[in-house]
């Protein structure tokens, strides 16, 4: 039993210390893992060592990744292609559904931007969208923000799942993470859009100009837009190479072993398909100095992934510290005779992102916690890993308030009261992340 309260009081340490002192998470977790590692009395000689290795050895393996992903979402921030993808969805649709459209825009283009900058990006085009449509803008901000939520925790590239992958061993296998979220994502953002569908004849209700926050200026100063073409293809194109590596490198070999299938599994790896991506941003730089241009996308990519890397990384020690003690035998051979299963990640993930707001520290620090006890609770074969990711993923939707930066972005940009953006967005993410999980729970019943 004193194992168990040692990891609650190290659960209730991350969860104060990131949500009441407003410490960093990189912090937290680094603290966290000395705080295990020693109330665990792990050898005095071994604890630097296995917190280094943890960081190192994750971020070896998913850090590059995270850091091509961030430099992609940034320049097709910066560029306007964001802008592109909506337009061309809103043309491809028509303006029959248009909280249905509002939700595919944000669903897509959430995939390489985080759903914050995303929503500032699409906010004038979603209010343009409500005015032509002579539709609520309520509804088209939750379906908007609903669609963005989605992929934003469920969907690599996006770095918080890219990071429970590696956390929890399928970085080289993010195509069948990807296949999966991508499924369990659209649910998700079709329930958002249902529960937006409930406010089609609201009104916003924060319309006093002092309490409203405006666009920063510059946010639309793009000049010309580029192509539908050039502007999916720096998301797209990885996604479906990663996809074609998975296919070529399943047992059965359906692409056979010669030089197609080298090529394949060369290009279909996360790290080399993201550089691929990254190669075919270049084509949405605009202006005669190219490539200076391109250099300072990348800088600012690197800015952005910096403490997205330090959380990860600090992740990494402190599943590395659990694994070194006893605690995932126990708590396995616990829930297991409980028959909690999958939904013990989900109510860690979600009890985080309550407390604390951050989707992506959820992801990161319930992957890091779940990692060790993956073979107690029979979750261990590579689909009971993915499934673990799809259900930290949901937790991690669960739910969006006022200690979340997207709730104060969605409520403020939309003309919301916060009683409004309680009921109408808040209630979306914990509609989302409930339909999730049991979506995931009905898969591991045919898939494990």
């Amino acid at each position: 039993m004193s194992l168990i309260l040692i990891l609650l009081a190290v659960i209730g340490f991350i969860v104060f210390a990131t949500s009441k002192l407003k410490l960093h998470p990189f912090l937290v977790l680094l603290l966290a893992s000395f705080i295990t590692a020693f109330a665990y009395q792990l050898p005095i000689s071994s604890i630097t060592a296995t917190i280094s290795s943890g960081v190192g050895g994750l971020l070896g393996q998913i850090g590059l990744v995270i850091v091509l992903g961030t430099i992609i979402g940034t320049i097709l921030e910066k560029s306007g292609a964001a802008i592109t993808m909506a337009e061309f969805i809103i043309k491809l649709l028509g303006q029959r559904f248009p909280t249905l459209t509002m939700s595919i825009i944000g669903y897509i283009v959430s995939v390489p931007v985080f759903c914050d900058s995303g929503f500032v990006i699409l906010n004038s085009l979603k209010e343009s969208m409500a005015k032509s449509m002579s539709v609520s803008p309520i509804a088209m901000s939750v379906a908007l923000a609903t669609g963005l939520y989605a992929t934003h925790t469920f969907v690599p590239p996006t770095p918080g799942p890219i990071a429970a992958a590696g956390n929890l061993g399928l970085e080289n296998n993010l195509g069948l993470v990807i296949a999966v979220g991508v499924f369990v994502a659209a649910t998700a953002a079709f329930v958002g859009m249902l529960w937006a569908n409930r406010f089609i004849n609201i009104q916003p209700d924060n319309l006093d100009e002092d309490d409203v926050i405006t666009m920063p200026e510059g946010t639309h100063s793009y000049g010309e837009l580029p192509s539908a073409l050039k502007a999916f293809a720096p998301i797209m194109g990885p996604i479906l190479l990663i996809c074609l590596g998975s296919i070529a490198n399943l047992p059965s070999r359906p692409l056979g072993d010669a030089g197609l299938f080298q090529l394949l599994v060369f290009l279909g790896t996360p790290l080399n398909a993201l550089l691929v991506g990254l190669l075919l941003s270049f084509s949405l730089i605009k202006g005669d100095d190219r490539i200076t241009d391109f250099s300072s996308r990348i800088a600012d990519g690197l800015t952005a992934a910096a403490p997205i890397l330090l959380i990860t990384g600090a992740g990494g020690a402190f599943g590395a510290v659990l694994k070194a003690t006893p605690i995932g035998n126990y708590i396995g051979v616990t829930l297991s005779a409980l028959g909690v299963g999958l939904f013990m990640p989900f109510i860690v993930s979600a009890a985080l992102k309550s407390a604390q707001g951050s989707s992506t520290v959820a992801l990161v620090t319930t992957s890091a916690l779940v990692a060790p006890l993956l073979p107690e609770l029979g979750l261990d074969s590579e689909m009971g890993r993915v499934l673990t990711v799809m259900a930290i993923g949901a937790g991690a939707m669960t739910v969006s308030h006022a200690n979340d930066s997207f709730f104060w972005v969605v409520s403020q940009f939309s003309k919301m009261s916060v009683s409004l953006a309680y009921r109408a967005h808040t209630m979306a993410t914990l509609v989302q992340g409930v339909v999730a999980m049991l979506l995931v729970y009905v898969l591991s019943l045919f898939l494990l």
